[in-house]
């Protein structure tokens, strides 16, 4: 059997096993956050042992040498080694993503997807066997409705929320110029969390006002755990299935459709095309799905995760143009910016 096979296919194991590999490699830099290595390192300024680390950070100094060799691997630090010991540094990419102090670490969203994501995936199996989220086999608790889940404690609501402003870290600036939006003075941001997409919103059109129209729990969250860096953006509280959508000339919604069924995503949608006015527009901010759904993989995998920890999915270009045609948009653009998120935008 194996000399009819192709050189591609006989390596093909190996890369088999490198899948087999992923969850541990990801555990590898989640407990480095979670220790505390990377902002340790940052403080320092300087290479150190294993040992000092170890004792710094109240670890023992057998595990903490085996978990900065795997970090080495993954070439995330770097070490020099003597006959005497063994230096740790950390490197360039360590110091702006990983540790918390950097402006665009991704320290929040490490820790939500270690703490939370990671035990959801662990009963992924039983998410596509009963096709619903598995808040309540992971952790005991209910899963109809899936926010006041997340929501639970301002503890938790902190936690998401910093996954949600991480994501604007590397993709913020690219979704809101993925379209000339400098016609929209005043925009309204559904959903807006932190606030984060809001300022990069009006870092890239300073002539621009932004509201973030979010739950009272999560305003709150924002004004007293998140910096607020512009006057431009300000906070209105409300639910934007239940209460009036404040008016504007541009409403964003981002990361939002996905987390729903469709039936639920329309009601949003003609909720907003009613809230308009003529020659307002829609972001939809999403990871989208080619349209033979090969790919991309990030967005597959965002979709499964729709799967074990929501209601919704990630979908295609035409599955979204299709849902704004239904709720009366028109003039539908899409834009694939080649980062995690893209942009379509639609006109009433």
């Amino acid at each position: 059997m194996a000399e009819h096979l192709s050189q591609s296919e006989l390596d093909y194991p190996f890369k088999l096993l490198e899948y087999f590999s992923g969850f541990r490699v990801s555990k590898v830099i989640f407990s480095a956050c979670e220790l505390g290595v990377f902002d340790l390192l940052l403080r320092s300024r300087e290479a150190l042992s294993a040992r000092f680390m170890a004792q710094e950070l109240g670890t023992s100094v057998d595990g903490m040498e085996r978990l900065l060799d795997a970090l080495v691997g993954i070439e995330i630090l770097e070490v020099e080694r003597t006959d005497q010991t063994a230096l740790y540094s950390s490197t360039d990419v360590a110091n702006l993503y990983l540790a918390k102090g950097s402006a665009k670490s991704l320290h929040d969203m490490i820790i939500y997807q270690s703490q939370t994501i990671y035990p959801l995936w662990n009963n992924i199996a039983d998410a596509v066997r009963e096709g619903k989220n598995q808040y309540e086999k992971t952790f005991g608790l209910p899963s109809e409705d899936v926010f006041q889940t997340i929501y639970r404690s301002e503890q938790e609501t902190v936690k998401f929320m910093g996954l949600m402003n991480s994501s604007w870290v590397l993709d913020g600036h690219d979704v809101v110029t993925a379209f000339n939006l400098s016609c929209f003075q005043r925009i309204v941001d559904l959903g807006g969390c932190t606030g984060a997409l809001a300022h990069e919103m009006v870092k890239a059109y300073p002539s621009t006002s932004v509201v973030v129209f979010d739950l009272p729990e999560v305003v709150e969250a924002a004004l007293k755990h998140f910096s607020q860096e512009s006057s431009a953006v300000v906070f209105q509280t409300g639910d934007f299935f239940r209460d009036e959508i404040p008016a504007a000339d541009l409403y964003i919604l981002a990361r939002i459709i996905h987390e729903w069924p469709e039936e639920k995503c329309r009601t949003l949608l003609k909720r907003i095309y009613e809230a308009s006015k003529p020659g307002g527009g829609v972001l939809l901010v999403e990871a989208m799905l080619f349209e033979n759904r090969r790919g991309p993989v990030m967005a597959q995998m965002f979709s499964l995760n729709m799967l074990v920890q929501a209601e919704g999915r990630e979908r295609s270009p035409s599955e979204y143009v299709r849902m704004l045609d239904e709720t009366g948009f028109h003039n539908v653009q899409v834009c694939r910016t080649g980062k995690s998120y893209d942009a379509i935008l639609a006109m009433r």
